[in-house]
């Protein structure tokens, strides 16, 4: 049966669950964006480029980038400091890293990609939190619009003031396509930032040693 123009976002919305070639993620909860609304911005697109969003390959096109755009902007309807709420009372007084916390982001500019890691630390005074609840928070403030340097604070400043920590720190290494593939393109290069709070942006032993923890020979493998 011919499917008729105008009704190209409803059809893809209604059948999204037979695109077995793009199986929606099971570990993510479902978008708060208004699918019907990016489907047409997407068919816009395609028309304004010279494609033709009627053909095969493309029919489905705009269902899946709307849907895709759902997960990978879903942090802008959590907030990430919740995962930071619940602690632990106890009597640590050294540095808690985790490194190598791998995340993707959106370029806020382009719209394109840029994917890499996060190290992030703080030392307690007198509260800890769940490791997976650092990695939650740089997800949180991953999956939305961002720039590398915003992101990077967001995450130091968290820590400082849901914690109240001695000190916190966020080192992020990433790749960004809107350079790599377009643009100055050049492939290869890493953006690193750095967010110090506390006695690791006060105190120049402190500083070092932190910094020597995330860049330890074990750590070099971006």
């Amino acid at each position: 049966m011919a499917i008729p123009k105008g009704n190209i976002s409803q059809f893809e919305h209604d059948h999204a669950d037979d695109d077995a070639s793009d199986a929606k993620p099971t570990n993510i909860p479902p978008a708060n964006v208004d699918i019907p609304r990016i489907e047409r911005a997407v068919r816009e697109i395609l028309l304004a480029v010279g494609e033709d969003p009627d053909r095969e390959g493309l029919l489905k096109t705009p269902n899946r980038v709307a849907r895709a755009y759902g997960e990978l902007m879903a942090g802008l309807r959590q907030e990430p400091r919740a995962h930071l709420k619940t602690v632990f009372h106890e009597r640590y007084d050294e540095i808690v890293l985790l490194r190598d916390i791998e995340f993707h982001s959106l370029c806020e500019h382009h719209l394109l990609p840029f994917t890499g890691r996060a190290h992030v630390a703080y030392l307690p005074d007198g509260k800890v939190v769940g490791l997976s609840k650092l990695a939650r928070l740089v997800e949180g403030y991953a999956r939305r619009p961002q720039v590398q340097e915003r992101l990077t604070t967001q995450i130091a400043d968290a820590l400082m003031e849901e914690l109240h920590p001695i000190g916190a720190a966020c080192v992020i290494e990433a790749t960004h396509t809107c350079m790599t593939i377009r643009g100055a393109k050049k492939p290869g290069s890493l953006m690193v930032t750095s967010a110090l709070r506390g006695i690791f942006k006060e105190n120049p032993s402190s500083r070092s040693e932190i910094l020597t923890l995330m860049y330890s020979e074990a750590n070099h493998k971006v």
